[in-house]
Parts: structure tokens; sequence; C-alpha cells
């Protein structure tokens, strides 16, 4: 299993998560997948990936978890470079 957490956001909320993951510091490292589509990727550990998930859950902001498999499938590389 891996520790990496897709998730969409508004592309306006892109900041804001980053904000509130940086407030929580050493839980995990946030970085933009694909600006144009809201598309982030946090990378937990083992040991902090169910915390991440729980406060990704509770902001108020929506939050879509994107599935690594569903990922893989509807992306292609090139949509990824944006």
């Amino acid at each position: 299993m891996t520790n990496n957490i897709y998730i969409k956001v508004d592309t306006q909320d892109i900041n804001y998560v980053n904000r509130i993951m940086e407030g929580y510091e050493h839980l995990g490292i946030v970085s933009t997948f694909n600006r144009a589509e809201g598309i982030l990727i946090i990378r937990a550990t083992s040991d902090t990936y169910d915390d991440v998930v729980k406060i990704l859950s509770t902001i108020p902001k929506q939050v879509v978890f994107i599935d690594y498999n569903e990922r893989l499938n509807s992306w292609s590389p090139k949509a990824c470079l944006l």
C-alpha cells in the first residue's frame, strides 16, 4: 500500500489545503499534481496516513479523495504535466 493520498479540490483551495497541512508539521508533504484540475498529492507515512485522512475529511472545503488505481487508469501522463 502506498502512503500517498490523492485529492481533488477547487483550484482556489489549493493554497488553503497546503497551509492547513503545513500547520500540522511533519504529518504530510503537499505537492500539486495538476494545478489546472486541483489535484494534490499528500505524501504521508504509515504512521501519519490516518491522521492526514482525518484532517482532510474535516476541513471546511470540498475534498474528493481519488483512488490511486483510478488515477492510473484515467489520467494520461501528458495531462499531468499541466
